[in-house]
Order: structure tokens, then sequence, then C-alpha cells
């Protein structure tokens, strides 16, 4: 089901009139439990099992942790979850690269791949992931201290406005409104069904009427000339930008309904003068995520600049990876952090420049830098789009 059908319309319905029905919060958590399993069994029932033993594990990891800040139960619950997440997503990908390098070197290096790596992946792994290890790493880092109850655990990993396709949440912004659900209130409705609407307006509207020319033109890459390569990849910049931030207006205006407060996870991202401001304003929640739990660990900006660079680099490399196993996403992010790169070094020569401080240059530069930001980032979504690297770089000679 997803949340533009008319079967997630009805299931929401009849969610909400058993919510409405339920006397105290216990009934109202078993609602939202027992809903939320039956929305991601809709998609396929079987990955309900690999659910429940990754949430019970990651529990019983965290109920450790939470005792003893054990630095060996973190790195177990590292390796637990970005080991499953590794082999089920990126060994494909791994096995592939693998037999086309020996095809290109004449040499086989490894056998056909074992038919359960083309299983499909399980549906939202990529982001209940996140929300596990972001527990793990506040409460090993002394920054969340909360005890999660076996239920809470369960409700903040499978709450279905924000499973699928987040926002990506810390524990201290969802675990203690779903340990605290209220009954309906009219106000938390009408709002939240306006805030639906208008991501569903997003998608149906806008996303979904755009992917058909940008399927067209990406399916007939040598044969765009300069003037529609660029409108592929303007029609695709729009198609992903209606659908994601159309997806995410749905989850918050889904959760508000039921009176839990989700956080924007778009802010008019193209109205950007840098890349570094496009990232604050893309996937906000994901570019939080990488950067606390990632771009933080690796150091940040606490080692020299060479190590920041290098450090803004990995994190964006392994935030490419994150969205898709295949090079292309990879290289997208090298992009990405080839621009967040450039900007630094960039305001460092400014800086010693002296054109940062509000003068007619320091002025045009940020007027310029809307366009020069739309242009780079309209170019990495070639790469992200594209089914094969050939294809995108016949579209962007």
């Amino acid at each position: 089901m997803v949340f533009s059908s008319p079967t997630f319309l009805l299931f929401f319905a009849v969610l909400l009139l058993f919510y409405a029905g339920a006397r105290n919060y216990r009934e109202r958590a078993a609602v939202i439990l027992v809903g939320s399993l039956i929305f991601y069994a809709s998609w396929k029932p079987v990955y309900l099992i690999l659910l429940g033993l990754s949430v019970s594990l990651n529990y019983l990891i965290y109920s450790g942790l939470s005792v003893t800040r054990s630095k060996r139960l973190l790195v177990a619950g590292l390796v637990l979850n970005l080991g499953f997440l590794g082999v089920v997503k990126y060994l494909g990908m791994v096995l592939e690269s693998l037999l086309g390098l020996g095809a290109w070197l004449d040499m086989p290096l490894i056998g056909a791949p074992p038919g359960w790596v083309g299983w499909a992946l399980p549906l939202g792994i990529s982001f209940y992931t996140f929300h596990m290890l972001s527990v793990m790493i506040d409460v090993y880092r002394g920054e969340w201290t909360h005890r999660i109850s076996f239920r809470a655990w369960w409700l903040y990993v499978t709450f279905f406005p924000h499973m699928i396709a987040g926002p990506i949440l810390r524990a201290s912004e969802l675990v203690e409104q779903l340990e605290n659900l209220q009954p309906l209130k009219a106000k938390d409705i009408q709002l939240g069904a306006l805030i639906f609407m208008a991501g569903l307006i997003k998608k149906v509207v806008f996303a979904d009427n755009l992917a058909p020319l940008a399927d067209e033109l990406f399916a007939h890459p040598a044969t765009l000339d300069l003037y529609t390569a660029w409108l592929a990849a303007t029609t695709f910049a729009l198609q992903i930008y209606f659908d994601f931030s159309g997806y995410s207006e749905m989850a918050i205006g889904l959760a508000l309904t039921l009176g839990v407060v989700l956080p924007r996870n778009f802010l008019h991202p193209y109205t950007s003068r840098s890349v570094r401001e496009f990232w604050q304003r893309w996937h906000i929640t994901l570019s939080r995520w990488l950067r606390d739990y990632l771009y933080i660990s690796l150091g940040g900006n606490r080692r020299g600049r060479a190590r920041n660079l290098a450090n803004l680099m990995i994190t964006m490399l392994l935030g490419g990876l994150w969205h898709g196993a295949a090079w292309t996403f990879v290289f997208w992010g090298f992009l990405h952090g080839a621009y967040l790169v450039l900007h630094r070094l960039l305001l460092d020569m400014y800086a010693r420049l002296g054109v940062l401080d509000g003068s007619l240059v320091s002025r045009a530069l940020s007027w310029l830098g809307w366009p020069v930001t739309l242009a780079l980032v309209w170019l990495t979504w070639v790469f992200f789009r594209a089914p094969t690297f050939h294809d995108a770089w016949i579209m962007t000679a």
C-alpha cells in the first residue's frame, strides 16, 4: 500500500475508527502497532519475519547498552545492522562488479551468484536500520537516557507513517510521543488532513505526471541533444522533488492526525544558493543523521582542514551508497562531496580576500550562487536517474 492508493486510504480510515474507539493508552498503542504491521505486511508478508528478528535482536543490544554503555555492545549492534544491510542490499552489487571486472580482464573472478542474491530488498530496511542505530549511538554517547519499553521500541521502529520513506527520526523526537498517545483531536485531524492533501497533490498531480516524460527521455539518451538532455534532467529533478517531498508531507499529515508531530523533511531546496544550503533543505533528516552519526564520528572539522574535507567526501560517498546499490549512486554522492569540498575551499579563499563582508562583490556571489547551485544539482540528478554510467555519460557529454 502506498499512501496515495485507495487501498491505503481505506486502511487508514478503518485504523482511525479503531483508534477512536480505543479506551486507553494500551489499546491505542495496540491499534497503532497492529496497523503498522499490517501496513508493512501488505508489501510482502515474509519480510515481517526479518523485521521481527531485527527489531527483537536490536532491542536486546539496546537494553544492554542502556545499562553498561559498553563499546563492545555498540560494535556488535553496528556489525549486526550494517552487516545485514550490506548483505541484503549491496552483495548483489559487489558480485556483479566482480563479474564485470572478470569479464573485462578476461579472467573469471567468481562463479555465478547464488539465486537468493536476486531476492527483493526488504522494504524500508535502510530507514529502520538508521532508526535503531541512532538510538544505540545516542545511548552510548550518553545523549539518550530514557528507558524504552519493548512495546515502545516496536512502535518507534514500525510506526507506519515514517517507516518506509522517513522522515528519519531520533528516539528523542518520537519515543515519548508514542508513549503518550492521546485520543483523537479535531484540530490535529484537520491540520493533518490539509498537510496530507498537500503532499498527495504533489505526488499524484505533479510527480506522477512528470514521471512518464522523464522515463521516456532517460530511455533514449543517445537521441538527446543539449536542450533535451537538460529537459530530461529538469523533468527528473522536479519529479523526484514532488514525489519525495510529497510522500514526506503525507507521512507528516498522517502522523499528525494521530497526534504525533514529525519534523519537516524538505524546505524549498531548489531555492538554495550553495550545495551546502541545498543539503540543509533537502531530505533534512537524512542530512542530519549523516552529520551527527557519520561525519562527526569521523572527526568532523576538529582535526584540520585536510581531514575535514576528507570527512565530507567520505560522508557523501556513503550517503550516495545508502540511496541505492549501484555505482551511479556512489558517483552521485561523489559529485555532491566534491561540491561541498569546493565550497569550503572557496569560502576560505573569499575570507582571505575579504569579500564576505556584505560588499557588492559578496552580494553578487550570493545571487550568482542560485543558478550555479541549480545547474550543479541538476547535473547530479542525471547520474542518480540514469540506469548505467554509459547512459549518464552520453547525456552529460
